[in-house]
């Protein structure tokens, strides 16, 4: 019974990815609407403690990231979520996961995933104390942010074989990339074992608990220090106001 689930789930978002491939002539509509495809897929099925959208990722020292296909960030203690012209800007304490989309997996779709994950994890994140009955809970130190991509097909005549597992281990530190689908491949899930790849029939149920596992495995993100914003606004504002 769950099976007949899973393949069902399966074939309807390979389904629309495909659809959306095949009758969008532009790249860049295309893109968008992978993009969208992707985050209804990710806000259906993900727990509603989390949310998935396209985003800038922001932090308290004004310092932002390069725009992020989708963000899977905190939907509950996410305080600082602001939206200008269709924009959303997302503070870095509240980002779980970060996912690049493309058509197709290829050299530099990766190396590009992982430019974008550098671009996020070098931001800095507060963490301040969380106060309960029995007392204050010390300031939680900030997880390592988990950075994937998730295309429809791969440009390797083996589609996650050696040569892309060579390429996808020579990203390190900030650019390293941690799981990512093809739709038509299979799945990729990198641990202290090595890299483990899934069959074709499974990949984006496979795909989806190796993402659930690995937030499950994060826990909460840490409480924002508004203070710290706070702060960098009223120096922003001492500045143009010619004070020091």
């Amino acid at each position: 019974m769950l099976n007949e689930v899973y393949e069902s789930v399966q074939k309807e978002m390979a389904a629309k990815l495909l659809a959306s491939r095949n009758s969008i002539p532009h790249s860049a509509e295309m893109g968008s609407a992978s993009e969208d495809d992707w985050a209804n897929w990710f806000n259906e099925y993900l727990p509603k403690r989390y949310q998935a959208k396209r985003a800038f990722i922001v932090d308290s020292s004004d310092s932002i990231s390069n725009q992020i296909d989708i963000v899977v960030h905190d939907a509950q203690y996410s305080h600082l979520i602001f939206k200008h012209n269709n924009t959303v800007y997302v503070p870095a304490e509240s980002v779980y996961a970060i996912f690049e989309v493309k058509q197709e997996l290829t050299k530099v779709n990766l190396e590009y995933a992982g430019a974008k994950a550098e671009s996020v994890r070098r931001l800095s994140r507060t963490s301040a104390p969380i106060p309960h009955a029995g007392g204050t809970y010390p300031p939680k130190e900030p997880h390592f942010i988990p950075a994937g991509i998730l295309t429809v097909t791969s440009e390797w005549k083996e589609p996650l074989g050696e040569t892309f597992q060579k390429n996808l281990s020579s990203l390190q530190g900030d650019q390293s990339i941690q799981l990512g689908c093809v739709i038509q491949s299979g799945a990729f899930t990198v641990k202290d074992t090595g890299i483990e790849i899934s069959n074709t029939e499974t990949s984006l149920v496979s795909f989806f608990f190796d993402m659930l596992i690995r937030l499950q495995s994060l826990g909460t993100v840490t409480a924002i220090d508004i203070q710290a914003y706070a702060n960098a606004l009223n120096n922003k504002e001492g500045i143009s106001n010619g004070q020091t």
